[in-house]
């Protein structure tokens, strides 16, 4: 009888792990972002050179932006709210963002708390029904590089799958202690966070 395979949805997968890099970049500034609208877009323009090239990033009208530089328009809806703060923080001190990045990669490593669904693959007699654990599992430098390289599409990795087989060594085969033929699917996010 063929194994079903559950169709897994990586992308929206992949997605959630990029915001939780993203997420924790943000908490490791060392000075906080202008906290004033005017201040944000004064900032996106000094980064994007043209209020056009600001306009076309947060998907609202060049007079808009104009209009939020000046002080004329104080209080935009949410959701542009919302994309003037990501769009900065995105921005904001790429110098530390960078360093701390390269010292995980290098030496530090990457802690990944999650709850998703876990299936696996394994000899006979054993089961492959996925089911949600939350884990907290120190991944190596190695992983943390290969996670940063798969995020910014420097490799054919999904982060998906960097972290997948991150937890598949470090936390199931624990470092190659047991379960050596082991393969373990990671879907279903329902929760992530790193740190590093």
């Amino acid at each position: 009888m063929a194994r079903r395979i559950r169709p897994t949805n990586e992308a929206r997968d992949d997605a959630l792990i990029g915001e939780a890099i993203e997420r924790t970049s943000w908490e490791k500034f060392t000075r906080d972002p202008p906290k004033t609208l005017q201040g944000r877009v004064n900032f996106l323009v000094k980064q994007l050179k043209t209020t056009k090239a600001v306009a076309t990033e947060l998907g609202i009208s060049q007079r808009s932006v104009e209009r939020y530089r000046k002080g004329e328009r104080k209080h935009p809806p949410k959701a542009i709210t919302d994309r003037i703060d990501a769009a900065v923080r995105t921005r904001w001190q790429p110098r530390v963002r960078s360093q701390r990045q390269k010292r995980a990669a290098t030496t530090g490593g990457i802690t990944v708390e999650t709850r998703a669904r876990f299936g696996y693959d394994a000899p006979g007699g054993t089961t492959d029904d996925g089911r949600f654990r939350r884990l907290t599992v120190r991944l190596p430098a190695s992983y943390a590089k290969r996670l940063f390289d798969a995020q910014q599409g420097r490799s054919t990795e999904s982060p998906n799958q960097v972290i997948a087989e991150g937890f598949q060594e470090v936390y199931f085969k624990d470092n190659g202690y047991r379960a050596d033929q082991l393969q373990v699917e990671f879907t279903d996010i329902d929760y992530i966070d790193v740190d590093y």
